[in-house]
């Protein structure tokens, strides 16, 4: 017999999660934080600077199917560590879903790691905003967004 449904305790919260066979095949990006320095309609363009090569696809979660036509915006710091619009970005998935970038290696700057925002938009889906964390001197990552339905 199989239980309908499990409870997960969060303090005084609950919260009620599908069975384990029920759950999506892929489960959605973890968000994380904007912080100050997104601006909306970044310019389209397939780089921001040279070093880094970002690539991935935007899946839907119930499915693990690709998202063609989402919008992905990506924001990061400069090699000086400061934020500017040179570091900024939008581009289209393709076929797949795929999409692919290249930019500076983002430097730490004031106690944080090294990281790419992202914001990730498709229609049906619940917008995304994340981060990519790096180790230091990768010179390919991929990085999937996976979203959740409206």
């Amino acid at each position: 017999m199989k239980p309908w449904a499990i409870v997960i305790a969060f303090g005084p919260m609950l919260a009620l999660g599908a069975v384990a066979d029920a759950q999506s095949p892929c489960a959605p990006t973890r968000p994380d934080m904007e912080g100050p320095f997104y601006k909306a309609n970044a310019p389209v363009r397939q780089a921001t600077g040279k070093g880094l090569v970002v690539s991935g696809a935007v899946k839907a979660s119930a499915s693990c199917q690709p998202l063609k036509g989402a919008r992905i915006e990506w924001w990061q710091a400069n090699p000086g560590g400061e934020y500017d619009d040179a570091h900024r970005g939008t581009l289209m998935t393709q076929d797949g879903g795929a999409y692919r970038f290249e930019t500076d290696p983002p430097p730490p700057y004031g106690g944080r790691p090294s990281h790419i925002h992202f914001k990730a938009f498709a229609p049906g889906y619940r917008p995304l905003t994340t981060q990519l964390y790096l180790k230091g001197g990768e010179r390919e990552v991929t990085f999937d967004l996976v979203l959740a339905k409206e």
